[in-house]
């Protein structure tokens, strides 16, 4: 969701969860972070939703994304912004066509949007990244509300920052992913379980489910919320899911007999050690990097 000239990307990632602000500065190589950072937050400083403000702590949360950021960011004040997955709807919907104007194409996915949001379309912001389909195209559609969005923008330039790009904690952390064959995604946060398979590298299913469990969720209970999205993608596209990525759980190892009971799929966790780079000394752990590494690496 681009706020601003994004014609250079940011080599800061900024990740504004319901319990803590992770952050990360991309190394010269590309593909792993020189430095890294986390600040846990006081509970309620932020309360993801769709509708109602999410920053009900709002100098607090400033200050703690002006502290972890300064002491990574260097000179640079651009940065990309990752909010809550509870805070953005994502969407999947197919078309025959799509207009070739950019704005009459944005127009139409708002309409097809229009009743199925619990806010006014025209008082969010949209979104789209258009995938051609063997029959069509398929729009992976992110949209928020405008007044959400401003409170994440308002709380980086308070601290000092520029957020140019702002993106769901889902799809940044799918830019660590490889999807060429059938490949489930899941990522487990304070307050959601986000699942997403991809295959030939399009976004083919996503779904964002409430947990109560937060990050104690047990690899059974997991498996079983992510059964009825394995089992649609299976019937849909008559495919096997052949690899696993896990992200926001300790211990990965955990959920890996239940999810790979399902599937016969590989299971692993989805950020790897050399991502977060040497020097950075394990400062933060890996398993809750996922979207600030997803948002630099891809």
């Amino acid at each position: 969701m681009s706020t601003g000239n994004t014609s250079a990307k940011p080599k800061l990632a900024c990740e504004i969860a319901a319990d803590r602000v992770l952050v990360g500065r991309l190394g010269v190589d590309g593909r792993s972070l020189e430095a890294c950072a986390a600040r846990e937050l006081a509970p309620g400083s932020v309360v993801p939703d769709l509708v109602e403000g999410n920053l009900r702590q709002s100098e607090a949360v400033s200050a703690a994304v002006r502290e972890t950021l300064s002491s990574v960011a260097g000179r640079s004040h651009d940065v990309i912004a990752v909010v809550p997955d509870a805070a953005v709807r994502v969407v999947l919907l197919e078309f025959d066509t799509l207009p070739s104007d950019s704005e009459e194409a944005a127009g139409v996915v708002r309409f097809r949007m229009k009743k199925s949001l619990p806010f006014d379309v025209d008082k969010a912001r949209v979104s789209y990244h258009a995938q051609k389909t063997g029959d069509g195209v398929r729009v992976v559609a992110a949209v928020a509300l405008a007044s959400v969005l401003e409170d994440y923008e308002t709380a980086f330039r308070q601290a000092g920052f520029s957020p140019g790009v702002l993106l769901p904690s889902m799809l940044a952390a799918l830019g660590a992913a490889q999807g060429q064959r059938p490949t489930l995604v899941v990522k487990v946060d304070a307050r959601t379980t986000s699942i997403a398979i991809l295959n030939a590298d399009q976004l083919q299913l996503f779904r964002t489910l409430e947990n109560t469990r937060g990050v104690t969720i047990t690899g059974e209970q997991l498996a079983e919320d992510v059964y009825p999205s394995v089992v649609f993608f299976q019937d849909t596209y008559h495919l096997n899911i052949e690899k696993i990525f896990v992200a926001g759980l300790s211990d990965t190892g955990s959920a890996a007999p239940a999810l790979r009971a399902q599937t016969g799929a590989d299971v692993q966790e989805l950020v790897n050690s050399s991502q977060l780079g040497v020097s950075t000394g394990g400062s933060v752990p890996r398993w809750r990097m996922a979207g600030v590494i997803g948002a630099l690496i891809s």
